[in-house]
C-alpha cells in the first residue's frame, strides 16, 4: 500500500487506524516517522514519504515519532493473511529467529538461500532481515525500559543486542532518547507491583468481539496448562530459552497483557505468540466487509462484528489435542489432554493461579504409553503416529510452514481426515482461508440459516467467503448455545 500515494496521503489526513501497521508516514523536514493516526496535525503533503516498514523508515534515517509510537502499532495483516516467502519469513522474524539463529537460520528454515531472501524482503519491505530484526530488538528494548526495574546492561542482552553500546547507539537513534532518558518519561504508576511481572498493552485493530475468541481459549483450556481467572486467560508458554506464564484480559482498546518470564530474551517471541493467539494483527472491517456480502452472513456479521479466530501459541500441541478431539464433547478433549499433561508435562510454579505444567513437548510424548488413555485403538494409533512425526521433524506446523505442504503432510497419517487437516490449519497454521464443511456444528448453522448443509454444495457456497472462510466459521459456530461464544463471568 505505500506505493499508492494518494491513498496514503487521505489516510493520514483522516488519521485512519485501520492503516496503522500497513505502512509508516515519515516527515521530510523533521525526519520523523509515524503511525497514519498520528494525533498531531499532518504534515504537508509535499513533506510526506511512505516505508512499508518502520525498519525501512529507520534504515532511511527517520526516527520514531514520541506521540503515536509507531513501533508499537499492530502488525500488517499480510503477514497473517499469506503462505509466500516474505509472509514466513517476516512470521519468523516476529518469533525471534533471527536473533537466535542468525539469518543463516532463517533461510535453512525456509528452504532459500539468504541472498533470495535478502532480494524478497528488500523488495517488499524496504530492508532485510536484519534490519528487520533489529527494529524489532529496538521496540522488545522500549518496552522493557518502560515496564521493568531490569538494569540498562539486562535490558540490552534481554533485547537480543550483542553489545551495551551498540544497545544505546539503537535506542538513540530510533527514539531520540537514551535508553535512561526513555525510562525517566515513564510515569512510576504504569509499571507493575508485582516483581518480575511485566505489564503491557497488546494494540488491536477495531472492532474486536472479545466474546468467541476468549470464550473458546477458555471453554476448552487444559487443567493445569490454561484456566479463566479474574476476568482474565492465562497459561503456560514453552518458549525458545525458557518458560513464562501470561495473563491476557480483554479492554474495549487493548488486550491487557502480563507476563512472568524465566529468561528475558523471551519476551518478543512471547508477544508475537501471544499476538498470533489473539488474531490481533487482523484486518476485522477487510474481513466484515466481504461477508457482509452474503445476505445471509451479513446479521451475524451486524450482530458482533471484529471476531477472530481463536489460535495457538504452540501448534505442536494444539495438532495433538485436535487428535485427543476427534469426534469427542470439549469436556473429553480437555479430560484426555490433562492425562497427559499430569503424566508428561514439565511442571511449573505459579503464585498467582491455578497453572502447573507446561503442555508437553512431542519429544516428551514419543515414549508415552497410549494404552494410558481411554480411547479408541485406532485414535490412539493416530495419536503416536502423528507425535512421531512432529518429534522427528518429519512434519513442521511452525510459524514459518509451508501452509499447503503441511495439509498434505497431516492428510498422509492414517487417522488424520479433512476435519483434523483443517482445525489445524486454522487454529495452528493460522490459514485465514481454512474451512470445516463437515464440522456438526457447522452443517447445522448453515441448515438454520438457509445455506446448502451438505458439506459439497456448503464448500461451492463458501467459495464467496474467500479468502476469509475460517472468520466466517467463527460467525457460523456463534449461532448455537455453546461455552466457546460466551466470554466467562
Amino acid at each position: 500500500m505505500h506505493s499508492d500515494f494518494d491513498r496514503c496521503v487521505r489516510a493520514v489526513q483522516s488519521k485512519d487506524a485501520r492503516f496503522d501497521g500497513w505502512f509508516f508516514t515519515a516527515v521530510l523536514t523533521t525526519r520523523i516517522y509515524c503511525r497514519p493516526s498520528c494525533p498531531v496535525v499532518p504534515p504537508k503533503v509535499e513533506n510526506m514519504t511512505f516505508y512499508p516498514s518502520a525498519a525501512a523508515a529507520q534504515q532511511a534515517g527517520f526516527r520514531a515519532c514520541k506521540r503515536c509510537r509507531p513501533d508499537a502499532s499492530p502488525g500488517s495483516p499480510q503477514w497473517n493473511e499469506r503462505a509466500d516467502l516474505v509472509a514466513r519469513a517476516m512470521r519468523l522474524i516476529a518469533d525471534g529467529v533471527v536473533d537466535r539463529e542468525g539469518v543463516p537460520g532463517l533461510a535453512a528454515r525456509l528452504g532459500y538461500s539468504t541472498r533470495q531472501i535478502e532480494r524478497q524482503l528488500l523488495a517488499e519491505l524496504g530492508a532485510g532481515p536484519l534490519a528487520l530484526a533489529r527494529a524489532q530488538r529496538a521496540q522488545t528494548a522500549r518496552l522493557l525500559i518502560e515496564t521493568s526495574e531490569l538494569p540498562m546492561a539486562e535490558v540490552a542482552f534481554a533485547a537480543g543486542f550483542a553489545s551495551i553500546r551498540t544497545f544505546n547507539e539503537t535506542v538513540r537513534e530510533v527514539f531520540a532518547l537514551s535508553p535512561t532518558e526513555l525510562r525517566g518519561r515513564t510515569r512510576r504508576g504504569d509499571r507493575p507491583t508485582a516483581p518480575g511481572v511485566l505489564s503491557l498493552r497488546l494494540p488491536f485493530r477495531a472492532p474486536l468481539c472479545p466474546d468467541n475468541l476468549f470464550g473458546h481459549l477458555a471453554a476448552t483450556a487444559v487443567p493445569g496448562v490454561e484456566e479463566w481467572r479474574d476476568g482474565a486467560y492465562r497459561r503456560t508458554l514453552r518458549l525458545p530459552y525458557g518458560h513464562g506464564i501470561v495473563s491476557l484480559r480483554p479492554a474495549p482498546d487493548h488486550i491487557g497483557c502480563q507476563l512472568s518470564l524465566t529468561d528475558q530474551r523471551d519476551l518478543a517471541g512471547a508477544i508475537s505468540r501471544c499476538r498470533r493467539m489473539l488474531d490481533l494483527d487482523a484486518d476485522p472491517v477487510a474481513t466484515d466487509d466481504l461477508l457482509r456480502t452474503d445476505a445471509e452472513l451479513a446479521p451475524l456479521v451486524d450482530k458482533a462484528p471484529g471476531r477472530r479466530v481463536p489460535r495457538t501459541v504452540d501448534a505442536d500441541e494444539f495438532a495433538v489435542r485436535a487428535v485427543l478431539g476427534q469426534q469427542v464433547s470439549t469436556a473429553a478433549a480437555r479430560t484426555h489432554a490433562g492425562r497427559l499433561v499430569t503424566a508428561h508435562g514439565e511442571p511449573v510454579d505459579d503464585p498467582a493461579g491455578g497453572l502447573t505444567h507446561l503442555f508437553p513437548s512431542t519429544e516428551a510424548l514419543a515414549g508415552h504409553d497410549p494404552q494410558a488413555l481411554a480411547m479408541p485403538r485406532t485414535r490412539r494409533a493416530t495419536l503416536g503416529t502423528l507425535i512421531d512425526a512432529l518429534a522427528s521433524g518429519d512434519i513442521t506446523l511452525g510459524v514459518g510452514s509451508d501452509w499447503d505442504r503441511a495439509r498434505a503432510q497431516l492428510a498422509d497419517l492414517p487417522g488424520i481426515g479433512p476435519w483434523t487437516v483443517e482445525v489445524i490449519a486454522m487454529r495452528a497454521l493460522g490459514d485465514p482461508d481454512a474451512f470445516l464443511p463437515t464440522d456438526l456444528g457447522i452443517r447445522r448453522a448453515a441448515e438454520g440459516l438457509g445455506l446448502p448443509s451438505t458439506p459439497g454444495a456448503l464448500i461451492r457456497h463458501s467459495a464467496r467467503w474467500r479468502p476469509w472462510r475460517a472468520y466466517a466459521v467463527q460467525y457460523l459456530w456463534a449461532t448455537e448455545d455453546h461455552p466457546i461464544n460466551l466470554l466467562p463471568a
